[in-house]
């Protein structure tokens, strides 16, 4: 076995994802055998009390299908959300039952951008997961479709799951799909090969991407597993992408499936959610000077800088910098409501505190709640 296989093997804190696709029927309900032979999987991994495992599973739209008498996944949010609604209840119903087969107590966290890209709600989330695995508890989380809207969604469980690993501080992110790992193109055409090792983005930069899987009952395709993948490598954490078919060959650290090296450290758990997870609710135009300030000297965004504001967002909401060209150059939490920052710009503090009180001597983005976006 490798080093970095062992690596996988030696993983205390583990998430798993399983897409909708390893859990469903053709006809779009749940598959009891393939949720069986997951929670097999699953609990004998966790069966010597020296792991724990968070496991983020897909299929609760999917589960809604049938029951509700849809063919397909609709394409209007309000029916995604009626079979979610639905769907939810059978997905963790079949978990509770499955695991209770070994003594396994499941419990149910859904998640909405909403619910982590602020600062006291990610604690929430991170306390409420530590304790369920401190009891002995296996949490299963998904997005919570039925209160999700378009413009506030992580929009795939993978991201989710990478973003999950992160905050729980996981030691490993195993990703499951229908394909038992990233391939250089299509692997239903002759002469393509499964891609062993990722060390970086150079080794992935000749693959040619695809998008829904198979079965086409989920949101996800290879382009959200390689972000994911991403997200969690760059934050320090392995990622091992497989099939469902072969989730104990993963955990027990053999040769399969896709190993993503890890490429960075672990970042502060806020910084990571408001840069990959949160939805801006406005942005603030920042002069030159600004600019430079935030993205070349780590300063904080001070009321003097910025030239214009658009959006209706309140104090604690998330909002992208932008430069004078438009381009997005960072996201913050902002301490000031839309309403409130017309009458602050290109002013200093020192001046502002004179004029309205001690209160508005202060940064508009603290450099703690701000992360840089790539260009």
């Amino acid at each position: 076995m490798s080093a970095a296989r062992q690596g996988v093997l030696d993983a205390r804190r583990i998430v798993v994802k399983v897409g909708s696709s390893s859990l469903t029927t053709a006809a779009g309900g749940l598959d009891a055998d393939r949720v069986d032979a997951l929670v097999d999987v699953l609990a004998k991994a966790r069966s010597g009390g020296e792991k724990e495992i968070v496991l983020v599973s897909s299929g609760a739209i999917a589960a809604g299908l049938s029951p509700l008498g849809l063919r397909r996944r609709p394409t209007d949010l309000a029916r995604q959300q009626a079979a979610a609604s639905v769907g939810q209840g059978l997905l963790v119903a079949r978990y509770t039952a499955s695991f209770a087969r070994y003594g396994v107590r499941v419990g149910q966290v859904l998640l909405t951008t909403d619910d982590t890209s602020r600062r006291a709600h990610y604690r929430n989330a991170y306390r409420t997961l530590d304790q369920l695995l401190a009891m002995g508890a296996l949490p299963v989380v998904n997005e919570n479709d039925t209160v999700a809207t378009d413009e506030i969604r992580f929009g795939d469980n993978d991201r989710l799951a990478a973003l999950v690993a992160h905050l729980v501080r996981a030691d490993l992110l195993v990703l499951l799909s229908d394909v038992d790992g990233l391939y250089d193109g299509d692997p239903s055409q002759p002469g393509t090969s499964r891609i062993d090792e990722v060390r970086g983005p150079e080794d992935i930069a000749h693959v040619t991407i695809g998008s829904v899987g198979k079965a086409g009952v989920g949101t996800g395709g290879m382009a959200t597993k390689i972000e994911a993948a991403r997200i969690a490598a760059a934050a320090g954490i392995p990622v091992v992408l497989t099939s469902a078919s072969q989730a104990a060959d993963a955990l027990a650290g053999r040769e399969t499936g896709t190993l993503f090296h890890s490429t960075g450290r672990r970042s502060t758990d806020r910084l990571l959610w408001l840069q990959h997870a949160s939805a801006p609710q406005g942005h603030l135009v920042l002069d030159d000077g600004a600019v430079r300030a935030v993205t070349e000297r780590g300063s904080s965004l001070l009321p003097a800088g910025i030239a214009a504001v658009e959006g209706d967002f309140v104090a604690g909401d998330p909002v992208e910098l932008r430069a004078a060209d438009g381009r997005a150059v960072a996201r913050g939490l902002v301490n000031f409501d839309a309403k409130e920052l017309p009458q602050l710009l290109g002013r200093s503090t020192r001046e502002l505190a004179r004029e309205l009180g001690p209160e508005y001597e202060r940064e508009v983005v603290h450099r703690d709640d701000l992360v840089l976006l790539q260009g």
